[in-house]
């Protein structure tokens, strides 16, 4: 039973480390990459579709990203759609292809940037740290139903510590190397 209250909290806080690797990566830093691009939605027949489903997404040097639509007419619906949203970018076609250049990131914007990498980090803490709490409620009740003991219950409670402390770890290691690539210049 404890095994189980532990390796569901371990599970959840992996989902959280996920989560925030995944936040982490839609903040554009000036390298291009094509994962920036993920979240947007071009109408195809009247349906809302990601992009990578009806182009082909790739980089075609470190600060410009290349969107080849397969069928021809959707290119400007794939240029509009990037230019509405919250990316600020400025895609240009030619030809066949839509060039997605990476603007260089001002010293005022990586600091904006820092502050919204940090504030994901602190998310990502936040939810780790109601997984503990949780467990922690599994195991004194598991506790009060006398289905543990109590030194097993202390026992799976400092393990639960141990895992919090370690996935926040990773936290603070992943948010530090998300501060050292936004200000790399």
């Amino acid at each position: 039973m404890i095994a189980d209250v532990k390796k569901n909290a371990e599970q959840k806080m992996q989902k959280s480390i996920e989560t925030l690797k995944s936040d982490l990566g839609k903040v554009r830093t000036g390298r291009a990459h094509t994962g920036l691009l993920d979240h947007i939605k071009i109408d195809y027949y009247g349906t809302p579709t990601p992009i990578n489903q009806i182009a082909n997404v790739s980089l075609i040097d470190a600060r410009t990203i290349g969107v080849t639509p397969w069928e021809k007419k959707l290119g400007g619906a794939i240029e509009k759609a990037i230019r509405d949203s919250d990316l600020g970018l400025n895609p240009v076609s030619m030809g066949d292809i839509v060039r997605v250049p990476m603007p260089p990131l001002t010293e005022e914007r990586r600091k904006d940037l820092i502050k919204v990498v940090r504030g994901e980090a602190e998310a990502a803490r936040i939810a780790i740290r109601n997984v503990r709490r949780d467990a922690n409620t599994q195991l004194k009740d598991l506790l009060k139903e006398k289905k543990v003991a109590e030194d097993d219950e202390r026992r799976g409670q400092e393990d639960v510590q141990k895992l919090t402390d370690r996935y926040i770890a990773d936290v603070d290691k992943t948010l530090a190397a998300k501060e050292a690539e936004l200000l790399a210049v």
